[in-house]
């Protein structure tokens, strides 16, 4: 026993052995407490009645030296008829892992149930850049021949230009704003070529 105490570091957590076995283990985990807490602030307090734990706990105290007075203060102590055996707990309790930021990972079995959840559907917040990004969508550009939208004119394309002649004809048969105008003048034209030919037939008349 000696040999294995000096192999175990000191540390927070007391291992006890030789307890009574017909303690309830509320009742036991009590009396315990009661038991060491005259020694420093204690954390936790474990007892199990397994076949396996029966008659051994274990204390977790916040500080090493808490623990190693109460192992020099109760080592041989009659706890119900029994004498207590106490040394350093040779595994580290996941506690005072997390109380000093030591804490283990989870199991194997965990991380992959961590790296098969699904990516958030929800925007990142501003500034950050998500590592598993998607890359950005190269979708193609939707079809040109598809109509425009209701009131606005259709974008003339290569498919649907309109042929030179057709918009030439349509330039000429279009009404230009002289068109009055000009049926105007030409109305003056044709009136001035009848008096050019009724002066032409009066001056033969005369000869």
């Amino acid at each position: 026993m000696a040999v294995d105490q000096q192999r175990i570091p000191p540390n927070q957590s007391i291992y006890i052995q030789n307890l009574p076995e017909k303690i309830q283990k509320d009742d036991l985990r009590r009396e315990l407490y009661m038991l060491f807490s005259t020694y420093g602030p204690v954390i936790d307090v474990t007892a199990l009645k397994n076949q396996k734990m029966r008659g051994q706990a274990h204390v977790l105290f916040k500080d090493v030296s808490c623990a190693t007075q109460a192992i020099r203060g109760c080592q041989g102590f009659g706890f119900y008829g029994r004498e207590m055996k106490l040394s350093y707990s040779k595994n580290r309790s996941n506690t005072i892992a997390k109380l000093t930021g030591n804490f283990n990972q989870p199991a194997p079995g965990e991380q992959q149930k961590q790296i098969a959840q699904p990516p958030s559907s929800f925007p990142a917040p501003p500034g950050s850049a998500p590592t598993n990004a998607a890359p950005p969508s190269t979708l193609p550009p939707p079809p040109s021949g598809l109509p425009p939208p209701p009131g606005l004119p259709a974008k003339p394309t290569a498919g649907n230009a309109i042929p030179p002649q057709v918009a030439q004809a349509a330039a000429q048969g279009a009404p230009s704003p002289q068109g009055v105008k000009r049926d105007r003048e030409e109305s003056d034209e044709e009136g001035s070529d009848d008096d050019e030919g009724a002066m032409e037939m009066s001056e033969s008349d005369s000869e």
